[in-house]
């Protein structure tokens, strides 16, 4: 049996999982945990990474691994391959005014990256780092995001062997950052020029900032040489090979499977609705980012910031669990007497709301009920991302089926509501971790040359029953 690892490092903790490369099936599994906040210490994903390996078993049998990680968070790093300040991930919002001022020197942004900048991406918060932190931004040797340093550190760089021209990334992550073009592939120097205030001339950006280099799909970023962190050498004297790896959203699509015809709705830390298609997107709206996917196509997405916490706060307010809240939902009819949660706790990206807040609407004596409110909060999370699928749908995306995923997905009333929100079938694959499985796809790609084509299981297939009721409520508190 061929062995390969997937880690998926997202905002929360870090997963690997060791799987078979010939059928995909889970052989072992670890875990660490991150800690919370919108800026972090890379050196603390680092930590966890090896503390998850260990947990997993170790890589001695490994013969592939390969990393999926949060997308658009900033990782700076000096001539000395240091990390010149914590991380800002992609859920600070700091950096909103910086979007602003970038989407209006650059009118043609959306043609020459394929998304209109928000607070999210890696190009504001350069910005504001030149803005806020001018001393921070003159040491700027290198740009890297989150599953880029940590496929760099995977290779045996850092501060000790600061070899900056070995950062990789790939199309995926790096059309997140506001200063890739999916459509080319190339990066947009000028724009990068300008996030950092830098003089630019036909050189590019003076002084020279290093940008990892791009890997095409399956490709390799290199080896894991013999580590202090990892004691023995991977695969019984032969260096363990390295894939691309992707940014989390795309490395879900490929741990899923997902093809034309499929938009995933993941309900996480963030809300996201994505599909894979073959034609690049264009959104001047901003709605729609138009990202590239980890096989070498495009993957027209909208995100929210509010997603699951959503839930968490309402369970909360009621004094019940999420199994409780699921049950109070269940009670209220669709639609909850008329009462909608708008549910901008935390600003919002989509809509571009970054210092919204939430808002309870239609509260009458009637309507003012546990059952009703727990049911509110359901729907406004998903009437959110039903007006993401709409979004992809003015972008050429045809839906054909649902694929929702997250934790929140595997609550029957959350699955339930969600087939009386979405107009198509709604499919909710078995629980996995599927960031971590599309990296363990990548892998695989990485040894054989081929991406393989692993089974999906199917927990629920909720029967379909669209209720119009509930977005049209939504709809009018917008």
């Amino acid at each position: 049996m061929t062995l390969i690892a997937g880690i998926d490092s997202s905002t929360q903790s870090c997963k690997v999982v060791i799987v078979d490369a010939a059928t995909g099936a889970i052989v072992r599994s670890g875990r660490a945990a991150h800690p919370a906040g919108t800026e972090v210490d890379p050196e603390l994903w680092w930590s966890a990474l090896v503390l998850a390996v260990a947990d997993a078993g170790g890589l001695d049998d490994v013969e592939a691994i390969s990393v999926g990680g949060q997308q658009h968070g900033m990782v700076v790093l000096d001539h000395g391959g240091r990390v010149i300040r914590d991380a800002l991930l992609w859920n600070d919002t700091r950096s909103a005014q910086a979007a602003r001022d970038l989407a209006d020197e650059f009118s043609d942004i959306a043609a020459r990256t394929g998304s209109v900048p928000v607070a999210s991406f890696t190009i504001t918060k350069l910005r504001w780092l030149r803005d806020k932190e001018p001393q921070n931004a003159e040491l700027v040797a290198a740009v890297a995001l989150p599953h880029d340093w940590l496929t760099w550190r995977l290779r045996g760089f850092g501060p000790e062997n600061p070899r900056l021209d070995a950062l990789t990334t790939d199309a995926s992550d790096a059309s997140g950052t506001g200063y890739f073009n999916p459509s080319t592939g190339e990066y947009d120097l000028e724009l990068l020029a300008a996030a950092l205030r830098r003089p630019f001339g036909n050189s590019g950006v003076q002084p020279h900032v290093v940008l990892p280099r791009v890997v095409a799909a399956g490709g390799r970023a290199g080896t894991v040489p013999p580590l202090p962190e990892f004691p023995k050498e991977a695969g019984a004297g032969a260096a363990t090979a390295v894939g691309v790896g992707a940014g989390d959203n795309a490395a879900a699509a490929l741990g899923l499977g997902a093809r034309d015809g499929d938009v995933v709705v993941s309900i996480g830390t963030s809300g996201t609705v994505f599909a894979v298609t073959a034609t690049p997107s264009r959104d001047d709206t901003g709605t729609v980012a138009g990202f590239a996917d980890a096989s070498g196509l495009f993957l027209p997405l909208v995100a929210t910031l509010n997603a699951a916490r959503v839930l968490d706060s309402i369970a909360g307010l009621l004094g019940v669990s999420h199994d409780e809240l699921g049950e109070l939902a269940l009670q209220a009819e669709p639609g909850a007497g008329g009462l909608v949660l708008q549910p901008y706790f935390e600003g919002e990206r989509t809509p571009n709301l970054p210092d919204a807040t939430a808002s309870l609407f239609g509260m009458t004596l009637a309507s003012t009920s546990r059952p009703n409110l727990a049911r509110a909060a359901i729907e406004g999370l998903l009437c959110g991302l039903a007006d993401g699928l709409d979004a992809l749908r003015r972008q050429g995306v045809t839906a054909q089926r649902i694929l929702l995923v997250g934790g929140a997905a595997q609550n029957p009333a959350v699955s339930a509501i969600a087939a009386q929100v979405f107009d198509v079938p709604v499919v909710v694959p078995t629980p996995g971790e599927y960031v971590a499985r599309g990296a363990a796809v990548q892998a695989a790609w990485t040894l054989t040359g081929a991406r393989p084509d692993w089974a999906m299981d199917v927990a629920a297939e909720p029967q379909s029953d669209f209720r119009p009721i509930i977005r049209q409520q939504y709809a009018a508190r917008a």
